[in-house]
């Protein structure tokens, strides 16, 4: 029996879940958690790996691109990514509440220590689950970052290889697994032909 791949959420879900986290005790940092899947596509184990020095700048502000290390990329897959302007204006935020530290995990537990990648899937998964959100999982934001960007690529210029660099997968066929295709588009593509 077959896993079913992590259901993709609509831009109306990511809004419901940013508005939920912001009555969440731990506001800032959960809405830097859930923008680090939905607008940077990483994997549980690399939000929970993350920390300040690959985020911010060598003046210490936070910077423009995030760098994934080997140790906690999949595979050792390093890689760098542009951050999203929302993305980069939570991670500030979230850098003066934590009183702009230059080292330690950007995503804190309750005790300060970094968090587990098994307790990013489980807040994700408790997220879903209070929101209602059927067949999501903390892949769910990853495979919406990988089938938006895939779908963007026209207006970009750019190829299924810079999806690919950006997920961090070795192999191209990899990458064409998250992309969930489109019944409008599709639709709309058989009516030109």
């Amino acid at each position: 029996m077959s896993r079913q791949p992590a259901k993709l959420l609509a831009a109306a879900d990511l809004r419901l879940a940013l508005a939920h986290v912001r009555s969440q005790r731990h506001a800032y940092r959960n809405h830097v958690l859930l923008l680090l899947s939905f607008k940077a596509g990483l994997r549980a184990c690399e939000i929970a790996g993350l920390t300040w020095p690959m985020v911010l700048a060598p003046d210490g502000s936070v910077g423009r691109h995030i760098h994934i290390g080997r140790a906690i990329a999949k595979y050792g897959s390093a890689r760098q990514i542009p951050l999203h302007q929302g993305l980069r204006a939570a991670l500030m935020v979230l850098h003066r509440v934590q009183e702009r530290p230059l080292a330690g995990p950007v995503i804190r537990s309750e005790r300060g220590t970094a968090m587990t990648a098994g307790s990013v899937v489980n807040w994700f998964g408790l997220l879903y689950r209070q929101l209602g959100l059927q067949g999501c999982s903390s892949h769910s934001g990853r495979r919406t970052f990988i089938t938006h960007a895939a779908r963007l690529l026209p207006k970009t210029g750019g190829s299924l290889r810079d999806v690919q660099e950006l997920a961090g997968h070795r192999a191209i066929t990899t990458t064409e697994r998250y992309i969930e295709g489109d019944r409008q588009a599709q639709h709309r593509l058989i009516r030109l032909l």
